[in-house]
């Protein structure tokens, strides 16, 4: 307030902090700045004499077993994760932490230095149950140079619209800024350096269970259809936007190459239509001198040679003749082994794991009844699963709905991994964003609250499952089974509870 008990509004505008300490670009040699292409957000970058890589996810799925890789790696590339000086991660995501990948790192370089950003959940938070034994793992700050040798620095920003957990980074080699903007919706905010030597982001969409996970009301399958080609338009469009507003000198779209190859995603697969990146890369070269480069996995990038002349022949050096760019198998089993593992355990035996499970999440006081109902691969009911009523109003368990206004979700989730996740206390985008549920709500209104609770907020240590197994057999082997029966009432379902103890 001034003098005069008027309100002043000031606006902020602090300087960008890669302004801070500027550098002049030096001219590079042919073969001192290389970026390798391996596979969907990996990159090899060779800067002088030093080594980095992002985000490396080379085997196994991600999202519980929803997402695969679509490109087939190089097949070096665990001596090129070995050899690198230093490893950054954007954030917690398995497309992007990839704990199959950081064993097999682990078992050879246990110590290789990884730097995340210092977001509000922590990126490696489930490190100590993965089992993967990581010992140098740096946590930095937003907006602050890391020096890293005379000629290389880094710098990792938050996302603006999930600050909690995604990030983006600046690389600068004698001058020469690299931008990867990786999965952030709003990278820093929007402010972010123009006319960088290269720029990388996604591209594709398809990231998420909506729509395709739905079913009722209005998402039939044309609506589907005509939502997914809509809004990744939208995407391509502001991609081309945002590329033209920044002006790299070179633009390269990744972190968008997996698939739904599982047998049981068939429809998803169908469905999920996604960008295509020599699309995105035609539009942004329609509207601007920006040159663009749609990666295969092991092709080469010198940038020496791009900034000098970008048509010399050498400046992409593209894999060998005959090189497997694209996977045409998976290995499934080993994966799904671990999923199906927590089918059989002791903790499902007892009823009482609901109410363990739901007060440890810790979602409470929100008008929202959610009926999980555990299915087969099919979506059908799982012969003996649970199918159960959650009031999050009270956090009570009903055997049928509430008589006051409510909005009411009902989840339908395969049962090997909704297990999975609930013995392990992982994030919910293992189901979601992992196709691995079947979703209607009415009404048709998303609430965030409780998806952003599940899917970023749970407790960074799991359920205490052995001191629950504990009480339960000092309290005798009490075993519910749960089925519905439903009525003629429209939107409520009844439920019978017999004791099987």
């Amino acid at each position: 307030m001034d003098e005069n008990n008027r309100l002043l509004l000031l606006e902020l505008n602090p300087p960008n902090p890669w302004d801070l300490q500027p550098r002049s670009p030096e001219e590079l040699a042919f073969g001192e700045v290389q970026i390798t292409y391996l596979t969907h957000a990996c990159m090899d970058l060779k800067l002088g004499d030093k080594r980095m890589v992002f985000d490396p996810w080379l085997i196994g799925p991600a999202f519980a077993r929803g997402w695969w890789l679509l490109h087939e790696p190089p097949s070096d590339w665990l001596e090129r994760l070995c050899q690198a000086d230093l490893i950054y991660i954007s954030h917690l995501h398995s497309d992007h932490l990839s704990y199959p990948t950081l064993k097999k790192l682990a078992g050879r370089r246990p110590d290789i230095p990884i730097y995340v950003g210092n977001t509000e959940r922590p990126v490696f938070w489930n490190l100590n149950q993965s089992g993967v034994q990581l010992t140098n793992i740096n946590v930095m700050p937003f907006g602050i140079w890391q020096q890293v040798d005379k000629n290389l620095r880094f710098m990792i920003l938050m996302d603006g619209v999930h600050p909690e957990m995604d990030t983006c980074i600046i690389v600068e080699y004698k001058g020469h800024k690299i931008l990867n903007t990786v999965d952030c919706t709003r990278p820093n905010g929007g402010r972010l350096p123009m006319k960088v030597a290269l720029m990388m982001s996604d591209f594709a969409g398809g990231a998420s269970g909506f729509p395709m996970t739905f079913s009722g009301g209005k998402f039939t399958e044309e609506w589907k259809a005509q939502f997914i080609k809509t809004e990744r338009k939208k995407l391509l469009n502001y991609k081309a936007r945002l590329v033209k507003n920044l002006q790299p000198r070179i633009y390269c779209p990744f972190a968008g190459y997996f698939v739904e190859s599982h047998p049981s995603d068939k429809y998803i697969k169908e469905t999920n239509t996604k960008n295509d990146p020599n699309e995105l890369n035609n539009l942004i070269k329609k509207n601007s001198d920006v040159i663009t480069w749609t990666p295969r996995p092991g092709a080469t990038l010198d940038l020496g040679r791009m900034l000098k002349d970008p048509t010399d022949s050498k400046g992409i050096i593209e894999p060998p003749e005959g090189t497997k760019i694209y996977k045409d198998s998976w290995d499934f089993e080993p994966y799904l082994e671990i999923l199906n593992a927590a089918v059989g355990d002791e903790i499902f035996l007892h009823s009482s794991w609901i109410k363990e499970y739901f007060t440890w999440a810790g979602f409470k006081d929100y008008n929202l009844v959610v009926r999980m109902i555990e299915t087969d691969e099919d979506f059908n009911p799982f012969p003996g699963g649970y199918d159960y009523l959650v009031d999050f109003l009270d956090l009570s368990f009903p055997k049928e709905r509430p008589q006051r206004e409510h909005p009411y979700e009902e989840i339908h989730s395969r049962v090997d991994v909704i297990r999975h996740v609930v013995k392990n206390g992982l994030l919910w985008d293992e189901l979601y964003i992992g196709f691995q549920t079947r979703l209607q709500r009415d009404p048709d209104i998303y609430h965030h609250l409780f998806w952003n609770h599940f899917q970023i907020k749970l407790p960074l240590t799991p359920p205490n499952w052995k001191s629950f197994l504990m009480c339960c057999e000092q309290n005798g082997p009490g075993i519910l089974q749960f089925s519905t029966e439903r009525t003629n009432e429209p939107n409520r379902n009844k439920f019978s509870v017999e004791n099987k103890a």
